[in-house]
């Protein structure tokens, strides 16, 4: 039976219309995605199938070209779009986060830092410039590393933050294993850079470890 044959209140987009996105399942939301099916099943089928071969809907959003490419009802084109619709949520939460106060909280900071660096399949470095109300002057990825560690070098930091004349930065990284915990060498770097910045009057608030689903404060743990 085709989607268009089903109740109006059981088909997805009259479903979000009418209820809201957050009141679909994953497969309704990336069966309005695809659009279409393909023969022998409607585009909900086939999202749900989809879904079940990647694992889950985020495997899937973060899948590579080739990855996505080579199953049914997914191609170069339908991979474009995604990417366009993830870069379009990234620089919406961005451009949120850039009204005044908006990193006042904790939370609003990881939501950030979440949308940045939890799908980078390698380890970033990276610091956020802020004015003296704690709003976002800049975000820039400073260093990248392998798997295990990137190399950070307090100089080239300190030279980043002159540059921008920031009153108070945070730093974050990811952990691609997934594994949220600081580490003693990410506890080492912290110190390192709260020093050197402290010779220039710049304030350190905090450093962010991002993981799978979890982002830690390294400030809230007591490890500045």
């Amino acid at each position: 039976m085709a989607i268009t044959d089903w109740p109006a209140d059981e088909r997805p987009r009259e479903k979000l219309l009418k209820q809201g996105a957050h009141s679909l399942s994953d497969a309704e939301l990336l069966a309005i995605f695809l659009r279409t099916g393909i023969k022998g099943l409607t585009a909900v089928d086939l999202a749900r199938e989809l879904l079940n071969r990647f694992g889950g809907l985020r495997p899937l959003l973060e899948a590579g070209q080739t990855d996505f490419c080579e199953h049914l009802g997914l191609g170069p084109a339908k991979y474009t779009q995604l990417q366009a619709v993830l870069e379009m949520s990234r620089r919406h939460l961005k451009q949120t986060l850039d009204k005044p106060n908006a990193f006042n909280t904790p939370q609003a900071v990881k939501s950030y830092l979440t949308s940045q660096l939890r799908h980078l399949p390698h380890e970033v470095f990276s610091c956020l410039l802020l004015d003296n109300q704690n709003r976002l002057i800049h975000y820039q990825q400073l260093f990248q590393g392998t798997l295990d560690a990137a190399s950070v070098y307090p100089r080239e930091v300190l030279k980043y933050v002159m540059q921008h004349n920031a009153a108070a930065v945070m730093f974050a990284h990811n952990h691609p294993s997934g594994i949220a915990e600081p580490s003693i060498s990410d506890e080492r770097i912290t110190h390192k850079l709260v020093s050197a910045l402290a010779l220039v009057d710049v304030r350190v608030l905090d450093h962010f470890i991002v993981g799978d689903g979890e982002v830690i404060s390294m400030a809230e743990r007591g490890l500045m």
